[in-house]
């Protein structure tokens, strides 16, 4: 069933108050997925242990169980989101400062359980986000909204990921962890002279719904029309390009020779791609059906994973040239997909439990995705590379054929109270 095009960008303030909340989030996780395989890679691990490292972020996949906790409660005075965003924010810079003391080489074990608490409380300070944007942001603003989230997020990767790793030999492990704690702390800071609306687009302030109320409602938005298949759909759209993005990099080192400065130069550069193509699929989705952006943007996404397969198959020359290529445009092309499936996502949304739905269907995502980013160096181990890869593009074109389900199922629109 088509949808009605979004055509309305949110208020500046909006845009700004939630590039930088996903911004904050962006920079723990940024430093797990990029620049911890890095350096666990140079240290000569096998990559089935490095990949592992990715059930450091099974809190993201288990924040379903206390969001609706999170949902229901906050002091309204104070701001019912606020009361779950400053502490998590606070505990997030203390978890930067105890990293900061612990480099790989002499403390992996206290590092990894360090960055398990960073992972928790960025997790937990994305329900009442998430809860937030669902809460600011109209039917008209999903597009615009959704844009400004992802790229939000992604550059918090970046810096984390990318530009404070490039640094390490010049500044050392203490700069990078001093450095997110501070821009944690500034953005903190922000927030508390931020008020946080207590109405809902002019609807008033919304009781809260009692346990039972809240389980119908999410019981509904599961059980209903369409609902079985929006989950597969989420858990699917992003396997394939976690699976092939895994490993693409450690392959560049291992493989390939590239230095780890030099290979998170690259990463850079797949950022910046991933930023411009979260922004195209924001515009994408202000102008057609959302659905059909996200079925145009996994179509593009396709085209550059089967260009890295062909890289790593040796029927590519490993070149930089190549390399930055086929990283720009793959997450190009993610980036679009993202931002259109997160608006689809949120189009979906019983506002009445929005921090919960919403966090239901992340976690589904992070679920969905998880499973191939942690079997990914097994994978290689015992397949090869030149596998792996093809297995990530067949999970792409399996994601494109669930559109045809999706498209053609009776799915809600988001529910308002």
């Amino acid at each position: 069933m088509s949808q009605a095009p979004a055509r309305q960008l949110p208020a500046a303030w909006k845009l700004g108050l939630l590039s930088l909340l996903y911004f904050v989030q962006g920079l723990p996780f940024g430093f797990q997925s990029k620049g911890l395989k890095l350096a666990l890679t140079a240290m000569g691990l096998s990559m089935t242990l490095v990949t592992l490292t990715g059930l450091l972020s099974l809190p993201w996949s288990l924040k379903i169980l206390w969001a609706p906790w999170v949902d229901r409660h906050g002091n309204e005075k104070f701001g019912r989101r606020k009361s779950w965003i400053v502490p998590m924010q606070g505990l997030l810079v203390l978890s930067f400062l105890v990293a900061a003391f612990l480099p790989p080489n002499e403390h992996l074990t206290a590092l990894l359980v360090a960055i398990f608490f960073m992972n928790l409380f960025a997790a937990t300070q994305d329900v009442p986000v998430d809860g937030l944007a669902v809460d600011l942001l109209g039917p008209h603003e999903l597009g615009g909204g959704n844009a400004v989230q992802v790229v939000g997020y992604k550059v918090g990767m970046i810096v984390g990921g990318s530009v404070l790793v490039t640094q390490l030999p010049r500044f050392g492990w203490r700069f990078l962890f001093f450095s997110m704690a501070a821009m944690t702390l500034l953005v903190t800071t922000v927030v508390f002279f931020v008020k946080e609306p207590t109405t809902h687009h002019g609807e008033g302030p919304r009781p809260h719904l009692t346990w039972r109320e809240l389980r119908d409602r999410l019981k509904l938005a599961i059980t209903g029309p369409g609902g079985a298949w929006l989950l597969v759909f989420v858990a699917f759209y992003k396997s394939g390009e976690s699976l092939a993005e895994s490993v693409f990099e450690p392959f560049l080192q291992r493989v390939a020779g590239f230095p780890l400065d030099q290979v998170a130069g690259f990463g850079g550069w797949g950022m910046i791609g991933s930023l411009l193509g979260s922004v195209a699929g924001g515009l994408l989705a202000t102008r057609v059906a959302i659905i059909r952006a996200v079925g145009w943007s996994a179509l593009f996404r396709a085209i550059p994973l089967v260009g890295m397969w062909a890289l790593v198959a040796g029927l590519i020359d490993v070149s930089p040239a190549h390399i930055i290529a086929l990283t720009t445009l793959e997450h190009f092309f993610g980036g679009m997909l993202t931002t259109s499936m997160f608006a689809f996502m949120m189009s979906k949304v019983d506002k009445r439990i929005g921090a919960t739905h919403f966090t239901l269907l992340a976690a589904v995502e992070v679920i969905g995705k998880s499973p191939w980013g942690l079997a990914s160096g097994a994978m290689v181990d015992g397949f090869g590379w030149p596998a792996t890869f093809a297995v990530a593009v067949g999970l792409s074109v399996v994601f494109m054929l669930l559109l045809i389900p999706v498209s053609r199922s009776r799915l809600p629109a988001a529910q308002p109270s």
